[in-house]
């Protein structure tokens, strides 16, 4: 969720990139994924386009979302901020398991990295295979007591304990306790 004068900024911004860049809407819309009516009405702060359509949006216009926002003027009573309610989380299926449960909070690609936010519920006892990810990785524990197998070590965390590791070492996330785990993990990921 943005406030008023966040929404106004994002348009004009978009527009401003866009035309310093030589683009036509209909280009820009293109490259972006997005339909060149939604697109103007982002343009003309008729509408608030969501955290994903936003990104896809800086990364057409070959834009870094640091330098998209730089401009924006931050006040104490006005602060610019996105907001995700839980229901919009998208669940997702990963390798085969039981009790893991992943929930997509944000993801985009840039051109070298994609970034990924996941929410993990992790049940007690939940089991699958030791897996590899090509990319770095954080987690922070926000609920529950797990141990977390990395390479031939393992690690006991508890909550409040973040961790950050190369995904590229074999891993995986263990939860002896009787109660759910919950986790925040962001990825990222180096693009091939």
């Amino acid at each position: 969720m943005m406030n008023g004068n966040e929404i106004s900024f994002v348009g004009k911004r978009i527009k401003e990139i866009r035309l310093s860049k030589g683009l036509k809407l209909v280009e820009a819309a293109i490259k972006s994924s997005v339909s060149k009516g939604l697109l103007s009405r982002i343009e003309n702060g008729r509408t608030i386009p969501s955290l994903p359509v936003l990104f896809n949006i800086i990364n057409a216009l070959d834009e870094n979302p640091t330098t998209f926002f730089e401009q924006l003027n931050f006040s104490s009573d006005s602060p610019f901020y996105m907001l995700l309610k839980k229901g919009d989380y998208q669940p997702i299926e990963k390798e085969y398991s039981i009790g893991f449960h992943y929930f997509s909070i944000m993801s985009h690609s840039f051109k070298d990295i994609t970034f990924s936010v996941v929410y993990l519920e992790l049940e007690p006892q939940a089991r699958r295979e030791m897996v590899t990810t090509d990319g770095m990785e954080f987690i922070y524990l926000v609920e529950g007591d797990i141990d977390y197998k990395l390479g031939d070590t393992t690690i006991t965390m508890n909550q409040g304990d973040s961790l950050f590791f190369d995904g590229r070492v074999s891993h995986l996330k263990i939860n002896k306790s009787t109660q759910t785990a919950r986790i925040l993990v962001i990825y990222l990921l180096f693009n091939q």
